[in-house]
């Protein structure tokens, strides 16, 4: 025999397969799904993981003991298959076995545990003279829901093959009227707070009887088995469905329930670099049942902030809280104008898709109705920056300090400019030596030797020959009074005020011994 080769084809194919499993799987990690069950949990591990089987549920299991069901082997498939019912039951369920032809008689009552003990106590051939009083027996099985210590969940099973035929003496001598109406009424009373099903199987054609469990349970579903042998299916879709009851009463109060999401930083957030950090609190509401978000993306409204952090998918156990650090980008508006504080109130918002790993599993029996968007809750976080120009408002100082300044040195320039040379002065009529005043500083006073007051600073002028200053001359003799008269001097003319001459000389000469007093002052 040869020994066994791939084709290059084979290979290749194999090859690609090996790839896209792989891919696969690393799609599945990456999204937070076990690669083994992509599509969630069974229904048994939701029941597991609930506690349903520690939940006691009611179950009253009406049989037939009517002559009519030892036709076609019915009592004995009763039996067998009630066996494998029970199986499928807990030692926290009670069970109330009652079986009924003329007269109901409760044949085992308590705990589930023992199938074969409870299967045990039905006789062993149906009452081949016995009627049908399915009245009674409905009687009896709501006495057995209306202890004190009932359960939350209750069944009623009944199963027959006839109608309802009562003997002569029963309380219940017809299939209505007001007995009938009695017992509807006690069956809505525990309605009212026990989650109450009926389960009708008629094991034979015409089996009006078990229409009759409809008519007093509103709850009540007919099943129908094709055939005897059925029984045993239909009887387990009547335990699954009590089961998903069981369940239902579980999540009741997580119904609706989803997810929300807070800002968990106390304080406003500094942004003036351009980011910050905060936290962001994601809370399941339910009590028992686990959601997923996915497609999160966080974002917020009232400032202009990216948020970045938050995984893309996120699971979260039944009242979990599970807090993520953000990192805000970004700053509140505000450049172009004085440094300040600019202030924002960043609301949160949260997309994705809220749902529930166990909603597949459970459907289509029990809708979890969970919220499939996030809701935000809590107050807007706080953000402030520093925006603007640090440069401006000491920039405006400068500028109005700087103008006035600007303003009096060329007003000192122009009408008190540094004054240079030497003036003098002597009568315009007398032939004396004349006073000497050197110019310094910018405004000066001087007194002659002949009495009076006087006072000189000069003024910048623009000429054809260029810039030149002028003495601007005040003189009053001693004993006028008034305003002192004003000349203007020329720099190296000669000008007459008051009754002196006075000579500008602008060639550095000092004046002489003796000359008359000169006070300078500053400009004025």
């Amino acid at each position: 025999m040869k020994p066994f080769t791939w084709s290059p084809r084979a290979t290749t194919a194999l090859r690609r397969g090996a790839a896209v499993t792989a891919a696969l799987l690393v799609a599945l990690a990456a999204a937070g799904v076990p690669a083994t069950a992509a599509e969630g949990p069974s229904r048994e591990e939701v029941y597991k993981q609930l506690g349903v089987a520690e939940q006691p549920v009611d179950y009253v299991i009406l049989v037939d003991t009517s002559g009519s069901m030892k036709a076609k082997g019915r009592y004995d498939t009763v039996r067998s298959t009630l066996r494998s019912f029970l199986g499928g039951l807990t030692p926290a369920d009670h069970v109330a076995l009652i079986t009924f032809d003329d007269r109901p008689e409760a044949r085992y009552i308590g705990s589930a545990e023992d199938p074969a003990a409870i299967v045990g106590r039905l006789p062993k051939k149906p009452d081949a003279n016995g009627g049908t009083d399915i009245g009674a027996a409905l009687d009896q099985g709501l006495r057995e829901l209306e202890r004190d210590d009932a359960a939350s969940v209750a069944s009623v099973v009944m199963l027959t093959d006839g109608k309802h035929q009562p003997p002569r003496r029963s309380t219940y001598p017809k299939s209505s009227g007001p007995p009938w109406k009695a017992l509807r009424k006690r069956a809505d009373a525990l309605a009212g707070h026990t989650e109450l099903a009926g389960y009708a199987l008629p094991l034979a054609s015409g089996a009006s009887g078990a229409d009759r469990l409809g008519d007093v349970v509103d709850n009540t579903v007919v099943l129908r088995p094709g055939s005897i042998q059925d029984l045993g299916r239909y009887l387990q879709r009547a335990g699954d469905s009590t089961r998903a009851r069981s369940a239902a009463k579980l999540l009741a109060d997580d119904k609706g329930k989803g997810v929300t999401a807070s800002w968990r930083t106390a304080g406003a957030r500094d942004v003036t670099d351009g980011s910050a950090t905060a936290s962001v609190t994601f809370r399941s509401a339910t009590a028992r049942v686990p959601l997923t978000v996915s497609d999160t993306r966080v974002s917020v409204a009232g400032a202009p902030l990216d948020v970045s952090g938050v995984p893309r998918r996120l699971t979260l156990d039944p009242g979990e809280s599970r807090t993520y650090s953000v990192h805000l980008t970004g700053k509140p508006g505000g450049g172009g104008s004085f440094r300040h504080t600019e202030g924002a109130s960043a609301a949160l918002r949260v997309s994705g898709k809220v749902s529930s790993p166990w909603q597949q599993a459970l459907a289509p029996d029990l809708n979890l109705k969970v919220p499939a968007s996030v809701g935000t809750t809590g107050d807007p976080l706080r953000v402030r920056a520093e925006v603007g120009s640090a440069l401006l408002l000491p920039g405006i100082l400068l500028v109005l300090v700087a103008v006035p300044v600007l303003v009096a040195l060329r007003w000192l320039r122009v009408n008190r400019p540094a004054l240079t040379g030497v003036l003098t002065a002597a009568p315009v009529f007398a032939n004396a030596i004349p006073d000497r005043f050197p110019l310094t500083g910018r405004r000066v006073t001087f007194r002659p030797h002949g009495g009076g007051l006087g006072t000189v600073h000069g003024r910048r002028r623009r000429t054809a020959q260029g810039p030149r200053v002028d003495l601007m001359i005040r003189y009053v003799p001693d004993g006028v009074t008034g305003r002192p008269d004003r000349v203007v001097c020329a720099p190296g003319a000669r000008a007459v005020v008051g009754g002196l001459a006075f000579t500008h000389r602008t060639d550095g000469a000092t004046a002489a011994p003796g000359y008359a007093g000169v006070r300078p002052e500053g400009p004025r």
